[in-house]
């Protein structure tokens, strides 16, 4: 069974993941509206992710005997300059999302939780790949400027994305 202060803690980090996922269709929804039917099928299958890490931490916590205590999600922002500015807000996004999980892993290691700790390392994982997505991301954008065709063949890039939200 997990401490009283580690249940806390992965509670509130299910909120944020339910939030990354809020986050993720409210820049879906903007894609679909400035036509980038690639960019906003990506973030939706990104939102689709959120949840199942939420689900994965959902899980843990009954697993451990815990009790799941969900929180209001915040409304994320609706607006968002360019397609640029939305993935510049992700890759800011996860990096706030890394320092959550590592915050809950220097927990785990102080609680002496080790069953936690090795649960973690997943997600430890997880986000050295979702920084690095964004990151090339943000990158590519950057390249691209204000070049149409750039930003139509990125659309096309990121509309091959595969995932659990097809």
């Amino acid at each position: 069974m997990i401490s009283a202060k580690m249940s806390k803690a992965i509670n509130e980090q299910i909120n944020k993941e339910l939030y990354s996922a809020y986050l993720y269709l409210a820049m879906s929804a903007q894609a679909e509206e400035m036509g980038l039917k690639g960019f906003a099928g990506w973030f939706k299958i990104q939102a689709g992710e959120e949840t199942g890490h939420a689900m994965k931490f959902f899980g843990y916590v009954i697993e451990q005997g815990a009790r799941v205590k969900l929180a209001a999600i915040e409304q994320p922002p609706a607006e968002f300059k360019s397609a640029a500015a939305m993935f510049q807000e992700t890759l800011k996004h996860e990096k706030t999302v890394t320092a959550s999980i590592h915050a809950l892993a220097d927990l785990a290691v102080a609680e002496k939780d080790h069953a936690t700790n090795s649960f973690l390392k997943w997600f430890v994982d997880e986000q050295v790949e979702e920084e690095a997505n964004a990151q090339e991301i943000v990158d590519l954008l950057k390249l691209a400027g204000d070049a149409g065709n750039a930003l139509l063949f990125l659309d096309a890039k990121l509309g091959a994305r595969k995932g659990a939200a097809e």
